[in-house]
């Protein structure tokens, strides 16, 4: 998804599906789950066969490394998949879910359980929503004082899985060699109005 918004940022914002496709030497219904979940993150409209970036959209993708995991990090909190991981975590005694217990919740979702929850992993990682620790196979909920969810706030290390590297040295969402962008067109990943 980043490398697509970073694409329609050199076509000024907006441009035809079809070109966008056709530049990434992709079919159409290649790119569609990514212009979905850009869409559900509300970083993009979809219209009449183009793609043009709302105003979210646009100060993600021209804002620093640590101003586009804000950004995710607070559009990913108003899904509903990602509502329930971060309760469930905060609701859990040592705040960690195993993968059984992820596999649960994903089990409620139409999303395919291998492919979403090593995607949720990787997204919410990416957002620092949560950790991942590898050894233990279990999520760990990322503890911040109220101060440190300011864009200027350090982040926090985080560890777990290697994976591809965006276009500014960002670890990028959904790069493990076993999957691609989460589904959108899963109920549970959708936005509340």
């Amino acid at each position: 998804m980043m490398g697509l918004l970073v694409l329609l940022n050199s076509h000024g914002g907006s441009e035809e599906v079809a070109r966008l496709a056709d530049d990434l030497d992709l079919e159409i219904d290649e790119i569609l789950p990514s212009l979905e979940y850009a869409e559900v993150l509300q970083l993009l409209k979809v219209s009449d066969g183009r793609a043009t970036f709302t105003d979210l959209g646009k100060r993600l993708i021209q804002g620093t490394i640590r101003d586009r995991k804000a950004i995710l990090r607070d559009q990913l909190r108003r899904t509903t998949l990602f509502k329930t991981i971060l309760r469930a975590l905060d609701n859990a005694p040592d705040h960690c879910l195993s993968d059984e217990e992820l596999n649960q919740i994903v089990s409620f979702t139409t999303a395919p359980a291998d492919e979403a929850v090593q995607n949720i992993v990787n997204w919410g990682r990416y957002a620092e929503l949560f950790r991942y620790d590898s050894d233990e196979r279990r999520l760990v909920a990322v503890r911040r004082p109220s101060s440190a969810r300011s864009s200027s706030a350090r982040p926090p290390s985080s560890g777990g899985a290697t994976g591809a590297f965006g276009p500014s040295g960002e670890k990028a969402p959904g790069t493990s060699t076993a999957s691609a962008d989460p589904d959108p067109r899963a109920a549970a990943l959708s936005v509340p109005s």
